[in-house]
């Protein structure tokens, strides 16, 4: 593809470039979707059901909203990804806690699941690239891709930091080495669409990994920052990269017209 032709694509694709900004919001997005469920539910005292209803709520507004708007608009975009964060968390978190379903079991499921999903999306449009997502159907394949992507991370991150007992400092460690080797053999000429996939699925349990460490007591391994400080913290930190990536778009938008 020319230049023109790449740059007219990435202009009407429905989803941001991949930068370190985009990076390090989806991490801080992942850690959100941690504690953020968690205060809800436990802290605020709205229980599980009631914090599900009204997560679950919020995502389909979000969703609606994101696959009405022609473009990609920064703050739709992270608003929606924040909120399937949760809900991914709520669902791991419904299927182990709620119905005991074992998190061998849940990521066995959520993988095939991403993987079913990946598969009709290449079987119906021919690839997996984000920047694609020209249309409504590439959109619902990967807003769905995306959510099965948390709800994997999020078993995935449990099995390894909980059922296996690596706990929440060496869950970073670990996370964060194979997101470094991921970035690796991107740079090294490995498949970008694969990279990338891996490293959205890795973000959600290194993203899990840092929120447990920061927000838990200290007895059970954490730093005991506790979820209000951690959520506002790092919310504050998406706020404030999702502003400066939305006057960026509007820059580039003045500048094209």
């Amino acid at each position: 593809m020319d230049s023109f032709g790449e740059h007219t694509v990435l202009s009407r694709s429905k989803v941001p470039e991949v930068t370190l900004a985009f990076w390090t919001i989806k991490i801080m997005s992942t850690t959100v979707g941690e504690t953020g469920a968690d205060y809800l539910a436990v802290h605020a005292g709205l229980g599980t059901a009631v914090t599900d209803v009204i997560t679950l709520a919020f995502l389909a507004a979000a969703l609606t909203l994101q696959m009405r708007v022609p473009r990609y608009v920064p703050w739709i975009y992270w608003l929606t990804v924040v909120l399937i964060s949760v809900v991914g968390t709520q669902i791991t978190d419904a299927l182990t806690d709620g119905l005991g379903v074992s998190l061998y079991v849940s990521t066995s499921v959520f993988a095939a699941a991403l993987a079913a999903t990946f598969a009709a999306w290449f079987a119906s449009e021919g690839t997996l690239s984000i920047h694609s997502i020209v249309t409504s159907r590439r959109e619902a394949f990967y807003w769905t891709a995306i959510l099965f992507t948390f709800a994997l991370g999020t078993a995935a991150g449990d099995l390894a930091t909980e059922a296996v007992g690596l706990g929440f400092n060496l869950g970073v460690v670990i996370f964060g080495a194979l997101i470094a080797i991921v970035t690796a053999a991107y740079y090294l000429g490995a498949n970008a669409v694969a990279c990338f996939w891996i490293g959205y699925i890795l973000t959600r349990p290194l993203g899990a990994s840092l929120g447990d460490l920061l927000s838990q007591s200290r007895e059970y391994g954490g730093l005991g920052l506790g979820s209000i400080y951690t959520s506002l913290g790092f919310l504050t930190v998406i706020i404030g990269l999702v502003a400066l990536l939305t006057a960026r778009d509007r820059t580039t938008t003045k500048l094209r017209a």
